[in-house]
Parts: C-alpha cells; structure tokens; sequence
C-alpha cells in the first residue's frame, strides 16, 4: 500500500494526506432531527384506534416470536 501512495506521491508532486477526516453533524440538524423523532410516535400512536393499535402489536410480536 505505501508503494501505492510513494506512485501517487511522485506523480503529483505533493505528499498524501493519509489521515482520515473526522465527519462532524451540524448540532442544530442533529436537534432537530431527535425533536421531530420524540413527537412523531407519540402523534402517531394517538392517532391509531385501539384495533390498529393492536393489529400492529400483534404483528410486531408474530415477527419478532413467531414461528419462521
């Protein structure tokens, strides 16, 4: 691999930067995002009846112990 980078290195003149870059999130989309994500489920499960609700229970629970 460093004979890979010496080729890259000669061909261009310039030394590699080898170290990746650290990847950081914007704070203010990372609230955001976690705000939109409390409230979703909650509004959402207000909004099921009772039978959806347990329609959808039941269907989690066959997936997740059912039978394969």
């Amino acid at each position: 691999m460093k004979t890979a980078l010496r080729v890259v290195e000669t061909a261009t003149g310039a030394p590699l930067n080898t170290k990746p870059r650290k990847h950081r999130k914007n704070p203010h989309a990372v609230a955001l995002g976690r705000k939109g994500g409390k409230v979703g489920g909650v509004v959402r499960a207000k909004r099921l009846s009772p039978e959806q609700r347990h329609l959808i229970a039941k269907a989690a629970a066959n997936a997740r112990w059912g039978r394969k």
